[in-house]
This record gives C-alpha cells, structure tokens and sequence, in this order.
C-alpha cells in the first residue's frame, strides 16, 4: 500500500547514459544507442539520500563557499596489504573514497576485496555486504584465504535502508558492497539490477560514504561487451573505477584503473590466481615472456609503459596465404584498427606485398596495449613472419610509426631501455631523434633509425 504523498509513475530510460524518456524508442537520443530504452516505475518521494544529506548538513542548507575559506587537510591513506592494488589506487585507500570494482563474473573481485580484509582489519573496522552469499558461505572463503582479523563484520542483506542503518551502527571504517546490482530500494518500483535501482543505491551510499568519512568498495557486474552493468553514470559517481582484466582460465589477473581522482590512471597491477586466493606478481615483465619461442619467426619484445613501470611484452604476428577471396585480419589485445593502419604503411612505404595474406597479431599473456610506443614491434613481427626469418632474442623494438613509414620519439625512452637492460635484453631498436640525451646502459646497445624501411634492411642484414 502506497504511503500518503507519493506519485508513481511510468519514465523509460536508458541503461547506457541515464537519457529519460515519457515513451518507449528504439534509439536513444542522449547516446545514439539500439535497444537500451527500458520501462522503469517510480514513486517520487523523499529519498534516503536526501535525508543523508540533510543529517550530514545539521538540517540546514549548505552555503556556497571562497575558495579561500576552503581547508584542506592531508589525505587519509589505509595501506591494503597488497603492494600491488596500492600502486593502483594511488598508494593506499583514501579516507571517504568510493571505489567501483568491475570486471568478468569468476575474475577475483570478491576475492581481492576479501584477501585486504586481513591486513587493512588490524587497525580498522570492516563491513563486508553481501547480496549473493550468506554470512557462512563468506566465512567459509574466509578461512580458506587465512582472513582471520577479528575487526570484519559481516551481514548479508540486499535492502539498501537495512544496510545504511548496519553502517551507523556499526561505524565501520572501511564498507564493502558485493555486489551493487543486487541492492534493493523499497521506495522504488523495479526489480534490483535495473537502472534506477542501481543508481539510487550508489546514490545514497556516497552520500553516507562522504558525510561520515567511510571508505567504500562496490562490486560491479559486467556486461558481455565487458562494460559495468547499469547506467554509465555510475562511474561519474564513484571516485575511482578498477577493472580486472585476463582470461578464467589463465591463472594471471591484471587490475587496470581507468579512473581516479586520487591517483594515476595508467598504473596496473598483477596478480595470480592461485588455491590460497590471489598472489601479486612483482615482475610482470617476467610472467609476460615466460615460455616464449625465441626460435621462431613473428616474435618481437617490445616495452610499454603502465604509469610509472616499464613492462615488457611479446608481440606474436602470423602471416600466412589467404584461403579466401577476403584476407582476414584478426587481433588480440592490440586495437585492429591501428593494426591495419600498420599493415597499410608497411605495403605503401616497405614495398611488401600483404594484400593477399591472412594476418594474425597477439599480445602473450592475457595483456592489452593500447600505447603507440609498440608500432615498430607489431611491423617488426609482421616483416618477419612473412619472410620466416627469427629476430634476434636479445633485442627490443621502440617506436611510434607514422603514415610516411617515418618512425616518431617515444616518451620515457630510458626507462624502457633500462627496464630491458635489467631482464637481460641486449640492443633495441629505436626513433634516432629520441636517444637525445639518453643514458645507455653498459653493453646494451641502441641504434637510432628514421623510418620503417631502415628497420627491414637492418633486420634482414642480421
């Protein structure tokens, strides 16, 4: 039965921006979307939110304020225990933080969140919620992954105004909401998962995450296209957004921050899956190359940089005669596009004929690169495949190649050789312009040349 002075009504809005809505379409206007307007019911009344906001603000409006008059105090940092995902968010987690967690169902999310229980639970009060597992299922993993601090709290609830009333209660320091999609709010009229439902709970527990200083952790779901599931605001909400990356059946896991208002964005960190939870990796650039083949052709090393860590990966090209009318090209962990963009610069400006030959490119190791700094390796590893001609095992290969076939200056030139120079690696290739001002290392060599063409000539003289 519907309380005095509440409205329901009928909006559709659309899963992927928020966009709302009085009928049904089949593309969204705000995000040009097929197929995400959804029907949501309503019922407008004063949220929990609002009445968090007004208890946080003594009851009273808040006044705009200078600039000036603003105080700024040191940021509070809780270390997690995990060298590793405190890299990623920056060196710790922020006092009053709230932090979404998405990656593919299975990956390791609730078993990270769990493992920092042990060592963040010495000096802080956790809450753990869980809307999928009951408190014996967790207590049960928890064992397993010798959490054993006596500072976790654990409730399994799905109600939203349940859990804010658990949160004052217990006052906890650290909140962990596994997962958002199964949160519930009564004063809304949709099943739990839907858009508004989603948004209205991460709503309101930023709003108790800000006014009482609690960092929080939530738990996304994600999409088969690999997108956190629910509107895309629900990222602007939130402080930092960290995805796990890498195949179940692999046993390695990379955490990615692709946003965060206390840290770098670029950092990674790297993990492996094994019987007692998960293990950080501290030299990925060794996980990365562990079986490679340096005996056969196509295979080329080259070093990206994630944030402030040179890390070194093997690109793997296969070029071999098309057995249909259309030449296919396929690629994994590498953008296809920018890949064909090479293919196009290679048959243009190195005179090599790609035109009828399926062409396959793979970054080992589960890893995504997106930086342009690994061009020369990815022609590097075509060249060589099409001519089955093995690179040299010891060499790396650094640059930016443009539309001319000319090779560009990289960033970070000297680490990336020194990142190479300490796993062993003895020459590289490299833009001529960027070894300005560059310190070599003792017996590492480093030839500077200006365009693709050079790279091929120098590669078939080896």
């Amino acid at each position: 039965m519907k309380g005095i002075g509440m409205k329901t009504k009928t909006t559709y809005i659309c899963s992927e921006c928020g966009y709302k809505s009085p009928k049904w379409l089949g593309k969204c206007p705000g995000c040009n979307s097929w197929n995400t307007i959804q029907e949501t019911v309503i019922t407008e009344k004063k949220t929990s939110a609002t009445r968090a906001m007004s208890i946080s603000n003594g009851g009273s409006v808040r006044m705009p304020k200078k600039i000036g008059d603003v105080k700024v105090g040191y940021e509070t940092r809780y270390k997690t225990g995990l060298q590793e995902l405190d890299r990623v968010l920056g060196g710790g987690i922020v006092q009053g933080e709230l932090i979404l967690v998405g990656g593919d169902p299975g990956i390791g999310k609730s078993t990270l969140l769990l493992q920092i229980c042990q060592k963040a639970g010495e000096e802080r009060k956790i809450l753990y919620v869980s809307g999928e597992e009951s408190e014996g299922q967790i207590k049960i993993r928890a064992e397993r992954l010798g959490v054993t601090t006596e500072n976790l709290y654990l409730v399994s609830e799905t109600d939203v105004e349940t859990v804010i009333e658990c949160i004052n209660e217990i006052k906890p320091d650290i909140v962990i909401i596994d997962s958002i999609q199964t949160m519930n709010r009564q004063d809304i009229a949709s099943a739990a998962g839907s858009v508004p439902q989603v948004r209205e709970a991460t709503n309101a527990f930023m709003h108790i995450a800000k006014s009482l200083g609690i960092s929080m952790f939530i738990v996304g779901h994600v999409t088969k296209e690999g997108a956190i599931a629910g509107p895309r605001v629900l990222e602007h909400m939130v402080d930092c957004v960290l995805y796990f990356e890498g195949d179940r059946q692999l046993s390695f896991r990379i955490l990615r921050a692709v946003k965060n208002r206390f840290g770098s964005t670029n950092e990674i960190g790297v993990f492996e899956m094994c019987d007692s939870g998960l293990r950080e990796v501290e030299n990925p650039s060794m996980m990365l190359l562990e079986g490679r083949n340096v005996d056969i052709s196509g295979s080329a090393i080259v070093c990206t940089m994630e944030g402030s860590r040179g890390v070194m990966a093997e690109i793997q090209a296969l070029v071999t005669p098309t057995g249909f009318g259309n030449p296919r090209r396929m690629t994994n962990g590498i953008d296809v596009n920018r890949v064909l963009l090479l293919i196009a610069v290679l048959e243009k400006r190195a005179r090599m004929n790609l035109s009828n030959s399926d062409i396959y490119v793979n970054v080992a190791g589960g890893l995504r690169i997106d930086e342009t700094a690994v061009d020369l390796g990815i022609c590097a590893a075509v060249a060589t495949s099409q001519a089955d001609i093995p690179l040299p095992p010891d060499m790396i290969f650094i640059g930016e190649v443009g539309l001319g076939g000319e090779l560009r200056g990289v960033s970070q030139l000297e680490k990336r050789i020194n990142e190479a120079a300490k796993l062993g690696f003895k020459s590289a290739i490299v833009p001529k312009q960027s070894l300005r001002g560059v310190k070599i290392p003792d017996g590492f060599a480093a030839y500077g040349i200006k365009t693709i063409s050079e790279m091929i000539n120098m590669l078939r003289r080896k």
